[in-house]
């Protein structure tokens, strides 16, 4: 009886955090990107530029004219010599919640950071900043891809659209159901 209840208060929480900070659509704010580059310039202070190869804005709030979860997606690539373990005590400030702590501090990170985030909603500015080491992402890919064709980003924003309406408060499930279409639409635009 205890583990169901200790399971019941484990999904609860997860139901209230979903409530919190629902899926969100928002027309194209023109302030994200300096969002983005005021986010760059607390990250370089606070994790030290030389420990830093590259700070990209990605993501729908990154491609211009397009509705977007209004969250600034920020990709923080880091030198593979960078100390893990000190990385993260430098974005232990209570903005920044850390998701996914390495087990074993010299494992190549894949750390994701939120920002924006208060125990009563979303705050007005919210950012997610995921750090890894220098390479070729998808994600940049698809950014670009989106931006040097309109007809690609028209088809992502009614993707987007539908899939609300069946994941409002399911922000992994809404996240895995626009994976298929970001892959295909990241290797069109490769080839």
């Amino acid at each position: 009886m205890r583990n169901m209840f200790c399971r019941f208060k484990e999904w609860l929480d997860d139901r209230k955090r979903a409530r919190l900070y629902p899926i969100i659509l928002s027309d194209y704010n023109p302030a994200w990107p300096e969002w983005f580059k005021e986010e760059k310039a607390i990250l370089e202070r606070l994790v030290g530029a030389e420990h830093i190869t590259r700070i990209s804005h990605y993501g729908s709030t990154a491609v211009p004219g397009l509705l977007a979860k209004p969250t600034v997606d920020i990709l923080l690539e880091i030198k593979e010599d960078t100390d893990i373990e000190k990385l993260i005590a430098a974005l232990s400030t209570p903005e920044y919640i850390c998701l996914n702590p390495p087990s074993i501090p010299s494992q190549p990170p894949h750390l994701m950071f939120l920002k924006g985030y208060t125990p009563t909603g979303f705050a007005e500015k919210v950012y997610h900043i995921h750090v890894r080491y220098p390479g070729d992402w998808e994600e940049l890919r698809f950014r670009d891809c989106l931006i040097a064709n309109p007809h690609i980003a028209a088809e992502y924003a009614a993707l987007k659209l539908r899939l609300l309406c069946d994941y409002e408060n399911d922000r992994d499930g809404y996240t895995n159901a626009k994976t298929e279409f970001i892959r295909l639409a990241a290797r069109r635009d490769r080839a």
